[in-house]
């Protein structure tokens, strides 16, 4: 991969004054989006160095993201949780605060971001208009109308690949115009990216001062307060701090134990290890050692499935819904509003599930594992609930939820795309190899590969033997006795009342019985993948409609004949 750069500038360098030029000369604006940093922007670097007038570095809070939202279900707006807001409030503080160490600012604007944006470039007399390409629908929608005004009015527009290592147009075109939609085949076609060999800006000695803003209205980064929320909005927040100094800081600490690094390998992980999490991405520093692992389990093989998700994201349409979405198997998920409510909420009865869902809630972070474990309880393992429900869930909550990832780690979960798609043929190497390992280690179990689920059970206590993660975030479980802590409507009342802890009044009973909601499940899993195979993918809604009435007259069938018999 590329490589680092560790020089720092020095304080005396820098220029204080962030306002000094008029809006004269070659004027640039840097938008910032997802990039919020200094070290290793091409689009920043750019900006400064083609600039023989001001920089206008810029970020526009869009109040579809950030006005509250006061009919969530969690503190926060419409479309985030408070967890998220506060994360990227701390993020752009730092990248502000780094700004100014070099003669800069950032500029705060709001309101819809392509109506903000032409109103800048046209008032600051902005000649270049330079930010990071982004992938995502709303921003490939947003980048357009931006471009297409500049573009009538002479602003060159610089818009660099950054935020991933390939530029996923290219990987496409090299696939005869489609997507890849195999691991395997990605990395073929990927090969290396060009920015390998390149060397990173990590530091400058200042950047262009900003020239008058006129009329336009910036502030400085906002409080949390500022924008309508309170700071006691939740009990507990993320102990995750936002912002390009903290990322250095984690990066600088975990590189220097380089055999953790080297022998990274992401299903060993332990799902259970909240106080100090046991996954990172440092796959730059795998060449530092003798021995590593090996792509996709490796540190770099999840760079990679990172790139893999994106490219297949922006080739494929509707790629965040399962309807007309031409990877995605067409399977008639049910809704039950209340069942989501339990599983969101952590109230499934499940310790595991739920102490997952409140770290969730509390945190907007959890292990990947433990990312794994409540997407197939939601879905294919337990409650049959569409995935498109838990995505949007997690969209909300988690502080590093991602468009294209989040989408296509909730179709594979919940076994709707990617797993089942073969291998090309002419590729046959060790990355198959492994990859094909993990697949049927995860997915086993005989036929499809919707027959693997994660137990509710078994699989907690097999990291975590004494419940120590369940004890500290569901408090009401802490004196559970470890032999009932994952089962606690197991224990006898007297165990019960002693834990201070009587289950269906202090804490839930589980909302249904895994071993019989699983197996419903894997046969309401069989029943869809035959349809979607007889009808190869062509289903309409009728079609769905026609097989949901059938599998709920079958479960209805199966539960009567379950029931025991009066003589």
């Amino acid at each position: 991969m590329r490589r680092l750069s560790s020089s720092v500038c020095s304080p005396s360098s820098h220029r204080l004054n962030p306002v000094t030029s008029m809006a004269t000369g070659s004027n640039s604006l840097i938008w910032f989006r997802k990039g919020l940093r200094v070290h290793d922007n091409p689009a920043l670097e750019h900006a400064s160095k083609a600039s023989s007038g001001s920089m206008y570095p810029v970020f526009v809070i869009d109040p579809r993201y950030m006005e509250p939202d006061p009919s969530a279900f969690s503190p926060g707006s419409s479309r985030a949780g408070v967890n998220r807001i506060r994360f990227l409030l701390e993020s752009l503080k730092d990248l502000d605060s780094g700004l100014k160490k070099l003669g800069s600012r950032l500029l705060v604007l709001r309101g819809e971001p392509g109506e903000v944006l032409v109103r800048c470039l046209r008032e600051w007399k902005v000649k270049r208009l330079c930010f990071e390409y982004d992938t995502d629908p709303y921003y490939q929608a947003l980048d357009f109308k931006v471009k297409e005004y500049a573009s009538s009015v002479g602003v060159e527009v610089f818009s660099p690949v950054s935020h991933t290592l390939f530029n996923p147009t290219d990987i496409i075109q090299k696939n005869g115009g489609k997507a890849p939609l195999s691991y395997q085949s990605f990395l073929k076609i990927a090969g290396e990216p060009s920015c390998a060999e390149s060397e990173l800006v990590m530091s400058y000695s200042s950047l262009p001062p900003v020239g008058d803003v006129g009329s336009i209205g910036v502030s400085e980064v906002p409080k949390l307060e500022e924008l309508g929320y309170r700071e006691d909005e939740q009990d507990e927040w993320t102990p995750f701090r936002g912002g390009e100094s903290e990322a250095l800081k984690r990066l600088n600490n975990s590189i220097s134990d380089k055999a953790w690094v080297a022998n990274f390998e992401k299903p060993k992980g332990d799902p259970s290890a909240f106080l100090k999490p046991a996954t990172t991405v440092l796959s730059p520093y795998l060449k530092d050692v003798k021995k590593h692992t090996s792509p996709p389990v490796s540190l770099l093989g999840q760079l990679l499935w990172r790139e893999f998700f994106y490219t297949t994201a922006f080739g494929t349409r509707n790629f965040d819904k399962m309807k007309g979405n031409p990877i995605c198997k067409q399977i008639p998920w049910k809704e039950d509003h209340d069942m989501l409510a339990a599983w969101r909420d952590g109230k499934t009865g499940y310790p595991w599930i739920d102490a997952i869902m409140v770290q969730l809630l509390k945190w907007g972070w959890m292990h990947h594992l433990t990312r794994h474990s409540v997407a197939c309880f939601l879905t294919r393992g337990d409650l049959f609930i569409h995935w498109e429900q838990g995505r949007d869930v997690f969209e909300r909550l988690l502080i590093d939820s991602d468009w294209a990832i989040n989408n296509g780690n909730w179709m594979w979960l919940s076994c709707s795309s990617f797993f089942y798609q073969a291998l090309p043929t002419p590729y046959v190497s060790i990355v198959s190899l492994l990859m094909l390992h993990i697949l049927r280690r995860c997915f086993s179990g005989g036929g499809f590969q919707y027959n693997r689920i994660y137990s509710p059970v078994s699989f907690g206590k097999k990291y975590d033997p004494e419940g120590k993660y369940i004890r500290h975030f569901l408090p009401v479980l802490k004196d559970m006795p470890k032999q009932y802590i994952y089962e606690p409507w197991t224990a006898p009342l007297s165990v019960q009342t002693k834990a201070k802890c009587i289950v269906g009044k202090d804490y839930p009973k589980p909302m249904v019985m895994h071993d019989a909601a699983s197996k419903e499940c894997k046969r309401k899993m069989g029943e869809a993948y035959a349809l979607n195979k007889k009808m190869n993918g062509n289903i309409g809604d009728d079609d769905l409609k026609d097989l949901r009435r059938k599998l709920e007259t079958d479960e209805e069938s199966n539960i009567r004949n379950q029931r025991p018999k009066l003589n």
